[in-house]
């Protein structure tokens, strides 16, 4: 078999003529092959740069994947699951990128926690799961998390709560504080925390009761009236989680105004 042409094409990769077959390879699999030098070639050889071809192909193909991004080694093996590859070459290619430095479970560590500090709202807890998840050496998430500045995390959760508090419009103190407590720990911020800074939150009820009173008083004065009507609307804000004491001292004022 005779090597006739090697054109390098604009992607990178070469295509080389043997006889009357075209290959599409790569610079290492010619060099491997001496492919610059030798000429004339036999079947063994032939059949040795189509596996070698089908090796590289599949190793710029994870090599691009890593490079879209920082991946855990999980990840990285399970991208390589999707090929037909014997084990040893899929260890093959996570050795020689590791080598590259392009594959550190440690960096990924790095840059993970910092992207999702920076760049999401999630909180350690969250972030520390996932970390495990990827199945990393646990010393080494744990050497990185201790590292997270707190001051940063409080002063990020606190920014969270009062955007949750600002936008919200419809549900009572408890009702809220409930709501909130459960999206921050779902968001992976220590509970404690939220709750010291809850706890130094005042929030007032007064225009909520006096929205919901509204709502009940127009719908429910279309069949209710006098006593019958108010004990309906007392029920209905207090089912909202308003504090009974402010429900009454409420519908007190709004009884002497309609005398």
């Amino acid at each position: 078999m005779r090597v006739e042409e090697i054109k390098k094409l604009k992607s990178g990769k070469y295509k080389v003529k043997i006889d009357d077959e075209t290959i599409t390879t790569y610079d290492d699999v010619i060099l491997k092959n001496h492919l610059l030098f030798q000429k004339e070639i036999t079947e063994e050889t032939y059949r040795q740069i189509g596996i070698d071809s089908i090796y590289e192909e599949i190793y710029h193909k994870t090599l691009n994947y890593l490079l879209r991004k920082v991946r855990s080694t999980k990840e990285v093996l399970e991208y390589l699951e999707k090929f037909e590859l014997p084990d040893t070459e899929k260890e093959k290619i996570m050795n020689r990128l590791k080598e590259l430095g392009l594959l550190s479970d440690t960096s990924f560590v790095k840059a993970y926690i910092s992207d999702s500090l920076h760049l999401t709202n999630d909180g350690p807890n969250k972030i520390q799961n996932y970390l495990y998840a990827q199945e990393i050496d646990e010393s080494i998430i744990l050497e990185e998390m201790d590292k997270i500045d707190l001051s940063f995390v409080r002063e990020k959760m606190e920014k969270l709560i009062q955007k949750k508090i600002r936008s919200d419009h419809k549900h009572s103190n408890y009702q809220l504080q409930q709501k909130i407590i459960m999206d921050m720990v779902n968001l992976g911020y220590d509970r404690d925390m939220i709750l010291e800074y809850l706890s130094k939150i005042p929030l007032e009820d007064d225009e909520k009761l006096a929205k919901e009173y509204e709502k009940c008083y127009q719908k429910l004065s279309k069949k209710y009236e006098d006593k019958e009507l108010f004990y309906k609307i007392r029920e209905k804000l207090y089912g909202k989680g308003f504090d009974i004491h402010d429900i009454e001292n409420f519908l007190d004022k709004k009884k002497s105004e309609l005398l």
